[in-house]
């Protein structure tokens, strides 16, 4: 076997009319000086056909605008550039996506004499990319189209929440002035089972509307208020849940600095949701107890109750909306109150902590004791 290579055997006439690629030299107008074959046959149009002829006339307009506003530009700052997508047209008008490399012939003087074109077909590399383009489109619009029905959906709920409260209102004022009618025993029971189900009926429409304002990014709005004492608002809560719990056993420790920087309404909340469902799922047979307390910069509440613990896997998503962590099949409640506690806890700059074992259940609710105190704790967590 011979080792020199057949150099004297290549063509290099052949090798530009036949070249794996298209060859085209253009005059500083645009027009077309000299093409190889191969261009010549992608076009679909005879060679000789085309010299004179102005090169984006063999282009779409796509690739007209492409050629003139980013190709030709580039060529007279860098004198070449690399990987230009255009796309050609044949007679019929149908588009062959090429990829083109571009280099300017200059005189010893500087002047433009030709351009220089060497362009690959990309037929199958466009087809890709437009796949590509197409898909992320696509998603994107699936994530709009989501991100508008979920703020439809949630605008809803609060507008219906909020036109419920005026009826409500009217048959809680309703049941309230006919207790104070003279009733036979079972007229009284009546009235006290509408009163029940209507003051149930009011808090699931504040859950909704409190979880609506989370979930549009508004959050838990607070009313803040350090003039007035928070001690009085959780003696209320306790003595209202004892009373609606048949006088179920209620231990309660306070030992509050007063004043709380709080919204005392708010936080009476958190208790309330905390304390009915210490009732509603804890030892009927053992007292729940609930503490609260002040300690240098900080004011915290605690609920404990005796009973079968959570489950680690409930505990895990428990402050998430729709969750009952305690009793997965209870019906009563949308399973908000644990969710509003925490949002409640988030916007005081607090937090929630919940433990369980076999022995008791305790949920622990945290925060600064003055907005100020929030206002340093945050600042000691932000990145400098």
């Amino acid at each position: 076997m011979s080792d020199t290579l057949p150099i004297e055997s290549e063509d290099l006439a052949d090798l530009y009319e036949n070249a794996p690629c298209g060859y085209v030299s253009l005059a500083p107008d645009g027009r077309i000086v000299k093409l190889n074959r191969t261009l010549a046959n992608w076009i679909g149009r005879p060679a000789d056909e085309l010299i004179g002829n102005r090169f984006g006339d063999c282009m779409s307009f796509g690739g007209r605008i492409a050629f003139e506003t980013h190709l030709a530009p580039l060529l007279r700052l860098q004198g070449h550039v690399g990987e230009i997508a255009l796309d050609l047209v044949d007679p019929s008008g149908a588009k062959i996506p090429v990829i083109a490399n571009a280099a300017e012939k200059r005189s010893a003087e500087g002047a433009h004499l030709l351009t220089r074109m060497t362009l690959f077909k990309a037929v199958d590399r466009r087809a890709y990319e437009r796949s590509l383009i197409a898909a992320r489109d696509k998603a994107e619009n699936a994530v709009e189209a989501e991100h508008e029905t979920a703020v439809l959906r949630e605008q809803f709920i609060a507008v219906l929440g909020h036109d419920l409260r005026n009826p409500i209102a009217a048959l809680s004022s309703g049941v309230a002035l006919l207790g104070k009618e003279e009733l036979s025993d079972r007229g009284r029971f009546i009235v006290d089972a509408m009163g029940q189900s209507v003051g149930r009926a009011a808090a699931l429409i504040d859950d909704v509307l409190d979880f609506a304002r989370g979930r549009l990014g508004e959050g838990i709005i607070l009313s803040r208020n350090a003039r007035k004492p928070l001690t009085p608002v959780l003696e209320q809560v306790v003595q209202e849940i004892r009373v609606a719990g048949k006088g179920r056993a209620i231990q309660t420790r306070f030992a509050i600095r007063e004043p709380v920087d709080c919204d005392r309404q708010r936080i009476g909340q958190l208790a309330a949701n905390l304390i009915s469902n210490a009732v509603a799922h804890g030892a009927s047979d053992q007292p729940v107890l609930v503490e609260a307390a002040t300690e240098d910069d900080a004011f915290w509440l605690t609920v404990t109750n005796h009973g079968e613990p959570i489950p680690p896997s409930a505990r895990a998503q428990l402050f998430q909306p729709f969750v009952r962590g305690m009793d997965q099949n209870a019906k009563q409640g949308l399973g908000l109150g644990l969710f509003i506690v925490n949002e409640i806890a988030k916007a005081h700059g607090g937090t929630m902590v919940v433990e369980s074992n076999e022995t008791r259940t305790c949920f622990r609710f945290s925060m600064p004791q003055t907005a100020d105190a929030a206002d340093k704790k945050d600042a000691l967590h932000d990145p400098v």
